[in-house]
């Protein structure tokens, strides 16, 4: 959240999928960082909830994998899931920053 804060993001928490679903009908976001490991619903399991929603909608969410999960075919995996891109946790700045601007995202005014 600090990282994200510091370079003037708006950031938007949510604990399970089933939250990330909720946040998406009252919010527009540019992106959403996807932990893949989360309760009730994890970050596939809401990936592929919005990826669905879309059908009918003709949009895409830009999604990209947050994991500690460094492991061989784990950057495939999420790919493959429905996911834009990856990132691994601990977060490098540098990465954070490729991410951010590969997808286009300009910091929000912060109230």
């Amino acid at each position: 959240m600090r990282l994200l804060g510091n370079r003037g993001h708006r950031v938007v928490v949510a604990a399970t999928g089933l939250e990330v679903l909720a946040a998406l009908e009252n919010n527009a976001f540019h992106v959403i960082l996807m932990d893949v490991r989360m309760p009730v619903m994890d970050g596939f399991e809401a990936t592929a909830a919005i990826r669905r929603k879309e059908h009918s909608t003709g949009g895409h969410q830009i999604i990209v994998a947050l994991t500690a999960h460094a492991m061989k075919g784990d950057n495939e995996k999420c790919l493959a899931s429905g996911m834009d891109g990856y990132l691994s946790k601990a977060i490098r700045l540098q990465e954070l920053d490729e991410v951010l601007a590969r997808y286009g995202t300009q910091p929000h005014a912060t109230a």
